[in-house]
């Protein structure tokens, strides 16, 4: 188990927009509708409530200030592989490599990103929701690391439980074997549209070669599963990261784009590579 305690930087982000905006805290308080006498609170406590987190943070994202992404990199450069997750309420003061469902991607584990945008996707529809930061180091463990490939897609389809006609095939068990003995599993992320695609092609409705032309367009990056408690000490938490409305309602409209690009590349996918071998073919 990895003890989490991770709190906003509200009073970095007050810091930050009142050097960047050339402001005093007479003008940002008229700008947020925030008290003198709050803002002096959080000066001294570092905390205050959802409301003023939510004043202050959409603020300075209506500034065209996205900190959270810059936040990002300066993480990365300071601390090498940065990793990010999403809780959908909000509140993560504990991890765990056995919290997770058994039918995610790669079974149970503690599941990252590897952007902040990443972890953002996944938790926007949720309005308590907040995204964390973790430095991690890969030394010493033993990673298994997939691409866009058959093996990626069998093995999301064998843990999501869409396969169970041909989990005791040979291939399928040499590609789950080999992630069960891995401390960490690092693999395209594979969200809720992804998945549909696959579930064509283990329902045979696909073949592989349009399933695979079709999810190379989630452009989602890389996700870290970490399996085991050898690699959950290699994670160190860094910071917690308040998510505005605006910010979440700006990334569920990019995701809605995102959407129609993943249609269009299923649907030219299908008259482009419709030689390619059906998953009753591939696993007999």
């Amino acid at each position: 188990m990895l003890k989490v305690d991770c709190e906003y930087k509200i009073k970095d982000a007050i810091g930050f927009i009142l050097e960047a905006e050339h402001m005093n805290k007479r003008e940002l308080s008229e700008a947020t509708k925030v008290s003198r006498t709050t803002l002096d609170a959080i000066e001294k406590s570092g905390v205050t409530t959802e409301e003023v987190y939510e004043k202050i943070y959409s603020y300075i994202y209506a500034q065209k200030y996205r900190i959270n992404s810059v936040k990002e990199e300066l993480a990365k450069e300071a601390n090498g592989i940065v990793l990010f997750h999403g809780s959908k309420n909000g509140s993560l003061s504990e991890v765990t490599v056995t919290g997770s469902r058994n039918n995610c991607d790669f079974g149970n584990g503690f599941y990252l990103g590897q952007t902040y945008n990443q972890a953002l996707s996944f938790v926007c529809d949720y309005d308590k929701s907040a995204v964390y930061s973790f430095g991690f180091s890969k030394q010493g463990l033993n990673l298994v690391e997939l691409e866009c490939s058959l093996d990626w897609m069998i093995a999301i389809c064998y843990y999501r439980g869409t396969i169970r006609d041909y989990e005791n095939n040979s291939i399928v068990q040499n590609v789950v074997a080999k992630i069960e003995a891995a401390d960490v599993v690092v693999a395209p992320i594979a969200d809720n549209k992804m998945f549909y695609i696959m579930s064509q092609f283990a329902e045979g409705e696909i073949n592989a070669d349009v399933a695979l032309h079709s999810l190379s367009a989630s452009r989602l990056g890389l996700q870290y599963i970490i399996k085991t408690e050898k690699a959950l000490k290699k994670l160190v938490p860094l910071e917690k990261y308040y998510l505005s409305g605006p910010e979440r309602e700006e990334c569920k409209n990019s995701l809605v784009q995102r959407s129609y690009e993943i249609d269009t590349k299923l649907k030219l996918a299908k008259r482009e590579f419709k030689n390619g071998l059906y998953i009753e073919e591939l696993l007999k």
